[in-house]
This record gives C-alpha cells, structure tokens and sequence, in this order.
C-alpha cells in the first residue's frame, strides 16, 4: 500500500570526474559572499581545498570559513558559523566535506537570522522556520549520508548529551546543488569508508523495514542494496575502483533522497538508539549503526516477519527450502552481520568507547520512531546490553 505523500527534489547535481568543472557557474547564481564550512585537514591534505578557493576567486567571491566541523558536528559549531554568516553576510553557505559538514552547513542556514533557542524550536520541538535561511551548496568528499540531497540536519548538543535530526523543508535547508566527484572519496581512511557503506545500508534498512503488503520502493531499494553489497567489496579490495567508488557514492545519494520511502511506513529505531549513542561516545555513525542493528533486528523482525523473510531472500539470496519463515528471517540477519565482519567493523559497545555506566543514560535518552515494534527504555537497555 502506499500512503498519501508530497514529493520535492530542488537540488542540483554534478556527478563523475569532471563535477567541480560545474562550480564555477552554481556560483555565480549567488551573490558575493561566501561562506565555506569544511572538517579539519583532510582536502587541504588533498588538494580540494585549493581547488575550490581557486574556482571561488575566479567567481570573485569574497570568502569567510568555518573549519574544523566534527564527524558529529556539534550545536555549538552551528552557532559559530551563524555568527560568521550573520557578520560576514553570507549570500551561499558552501559545504565541503562529507554529511557531517553538511549538516552542520544546513544548521547555520536556519539559524543564522532566528530570533528563539534554535535547539529547543528547531531541533527538538520541530517549530517552523519562518525567519530568512541561506542557500546551502556543497562539494561531497565521502559517502554514506545522501545529505547531499535531503534536507535532514544531525547535530549534538554536548550540553544535553542529546543527537538529533530534524528534517526541514526541502526548500528551506537541501542544498541547491551537490559536487560528487567518486574519486574525491579515495584519500577517506578505510574506517570512514566502511562506516559510511554501512550507513549507507542502514538507510536502506530503515525505509524497507516498516508496514505491510506491496509497496514498489520495496524493490527498488533491494535493487540498491543489491548493488552496494558487490560495490562495497570491490572498494575494499582496491579502494581505488572507480567503477566500485561511483557506485558507492550514487547508492548514498539514493539512500536517502527520500523518494525511496514515499508513501511508506518505516523504522528509524536503529538510528534513534545510535544518535544517542553517538552523543555519549561520539563513535562513527555507520560504526554504532553496525554494532546495534544485527542485536536490533533479531529483537523486532517478528513483528515484520514477512518483510524480513523478503529481505533474507532477496537481497542475501537465502534458499528458503525446508526452512520455517523465522528461520530464513534469522538467516538473512546472520548475513548481513557477516557482511559487517567483513567490512571489519567492530562488533561490541565496549570496542567503540562505550562504558557499563553510559547503557541506562544513553537508553533513557532515546527519542523513538514509529517502527514494527513500539520500543521502550527497557527494551533499548536489553539490546545495549546485549551488544556490550
């Protein structure tokens, strides 16, 4: 069945080697100021950077910079980078970067000209953002988010040891256009690599896993599934590939430009659990997403049994013969955890920075999504434990 829904995708995008080539012009439909948002050292190390200061002198440009973003960018961060757009006047907001970056650039965009607690209207109450935002553009140089396409901004208050996404308005937050050139996502350390194929996959997961009956974005999203599998273990073995990396990239930007979930119920549990995990321990997203979601699903996939059963059978490729439907369901889980192992991702709490003291703060502090099962405190604290 599908529900009724309202669709928009106002983002521009540039794809393969030549992408940046399309920079030049993307600027000029911008006024003067600039404001860039980048992490650390990583695309000065690579050159991006330079790169894109020069396209943005030949667009005369007059530029402000916010470096130094977190791989879990942080509300403290978006409020200093509404401080330079607000003095520097920002006209575009450029992120570049991986989602982090890209977030934290969608942050400052509506918050640059509020006039409340952003993170109490915007971020936890979802109040509508009726003050001036900025136009955000961005040059992706890692996958695994799709925040080059989607409107969703995920920040951590350390305040309140509280991550969370708030999806806005397409109109108001998704960049108006997106660089993705695979080949800048070649320098990534294999650990931000498999964090954002896996990432990747838990997108997926979360909009496939939700109601009943037919739905065509079912099998368009076993279709993209399929092909990360088989791109994912290409890059790992020459990380390099540009056959395997362009794929990567494309299925990050599918994953979550939300046409794969129109009108469809889904389960957004996983990253809820995670999201708090993440503001307790700060770990890579995709790292927690993977430590979690195998204990998650074998907790829950009775109340979606059939949907779990599709899942072992067509994405997998479990044989069903002689097998009971929780069998093959279980089946399907133990691969995709074998998958896991095989991007050599950690498999426990404790590996990733997690203490025994932080399991009943970080389950008390979940915000829960509609899923197959209504989830509680208790029921997150077994799964945590679990994976201890």
């Amino acid at each position: 069945m599908i529900h009724d829904f309202s669709y928009q995708a106002p983002t521009r995008i540039h794809f393969g080697k030549t992408a940046l080539s399309h920079l030049k012009a993307e600027l000029d439909r911008y006024g003067k100021n600039v404001l860039l948002v980048y992490g650390k050292n990583s695309i000065k190390r690579t050159g991006i950077y330079d790169k894109v200061i020069e396209i943005l002198k030949a667009a005369n440009k007059s530029v402000s910079e916010l470096s130094g973003v977190k791989s879990n960018p942080t509300y403290a961060q978006v409020m200093a980078g509404a401080k330079i757009a607000r003095e520097c006047k920002a006209d575009l907001i450029l992120a570049v970067g991986g989602g982090s970056v890209i977030d934290c650039a969608k942050g400052i965009s509506v918050s640059t000209y509020a006039q409340c607690d952003v993170w109490k209207e915007y971020y936890m109450n979802w109040a509508d953002v009726k003050n001036q935002t900025i136009p955000v553009g961005c040059v992706l140089t890692m996958a695994g988010t799709g925040s080059e396409i989607n409107s969703t901004s995920v920040i951590t208050n350390d305040d309140t040891h509280t991550k969370t996404g708030r999806t806005f308005p397409m109109e108001q937050a998704a960049p108006k256009f997106a660089i993705l050139n695979p080949e800048f996502t070649y320098s990534v350390p294999k650990e931000q690599m498999t964090s954002g194929i896996f990432d990747i996959l838990s997108h997926l997961m979360e909009q496939y896993f939700g109601g009943e009956g037919e739905h065509v974005c079912d099998a368009m999203i076993e279709g993209v599934m399929r092909s990360l599998l088989v791109s994912a273990r290409q890059a790992l073995k020459n990380p390099t590939d540009y056959d395997a990396r362009s794929n990567i990239m494309w299925c990050a930007t599918m994953g979550l430009n939300r046409l794969l979930a129109v009108g469809k119920e889904q389960d957004w549990n996983v990253h809820k659990i995670e999201h708090q995990l993440g503001a307790y321990t700060d770990c890579p997203h995709g790292i927690g997403l993977a430590v979690i979601s195998p204990t998650y699903y074998r907790y829950i996939y009775k109340a979606g049994l059939h949907q779990f059963v599709r899942f072992a059978k067509n994405v997998w490729g479990v044989d069903d013969k002689g097998l009971s439907p929780d069998d093959v369901a279980l089946q399907g889980i133990d691969r995709m955890e074998a998958f896991i192992r095989e991007l050599g991702i950690p498999s426990t709490l404790h590996e990733i920075g997690t203490t025994e003291d932080m399991l009943p703060l970080i389950a008390n502090s979940v915000i829960f999504a509609d899923g197959y099962m209504k989830l509680t405190p208790q029921d997150v604290l077994t799964i945590l434990k679990a994976v201890f």
